[in-house]
């Protein structure tokens, strides 16, 4: 789904690090060497692996319930010429992608880069997640059983 489509709209900074999350590794060094390989950055907290509790919702509406844990990977970053800290989180045990999720965190609030990055990055990772989200979605309506009752005649 889309921010744009949600009932709470996502902010630039939530939807970008949204879909910088989802994005894959060889995508994110792709787009690192390709955009921002000149760019430094130190670590502020390295990469960390962790557990969180994920929360759930019967039928989306219901009352909200602790579905399990996951295992997530942290990491904070600063520019070396700015005072700005970008954070990445993702699913899994990644340190690789954590590290440039909060490297192009950190660069998209800059503001210098920030719209070749919106446009040349962040849209078009966007663009491929929604696409693989509307395959998968064909691929499973493919498999939908329809049941329906019959009520005897009587």
């Amino acid at each position: 789904m889309r921010h744009e489509d949600q009932a709470f709209p996502l902010s630039p900074r939530q939807h970008w690090l949204g879909v910088l999350a989802r994005a894959n590794l060889r995508e994110l060094q792709e787009a690192w060497a390709r955009h921002a390989g000149d760019i430094a950055y130190r670590c502020l907290r390295r990469p960390e692996i962790g557990l969180v509790m994920v929360r759930g919702r019967a039928g989306g509406t219901g009352q909200p319930f602790n579905l399990g844990e996951m295992t997530v990977t942290r990491c904070a970053v600063q520019l070396d010429n700015a005072e700005i800290v970008g954070f990445g989180y993702v699913g899994g045990r990644d340190p690789q992608r954590a590290e440039l999720v909060a490297a192009f965190d950190a660069l998209l609030q800059a503001g210098t880069h920030s719209t070749v990055l919106q446009s040349q990055v962040i849209e078009p990772f966007a663009k491929r997640q929604r696409r693989r989200r509307e395959r998968a979605a064909r691929k499973t309506a493919q498999t939908r059983v329809e049941f329906f009752t019959m009520v005897r005649g009587g």
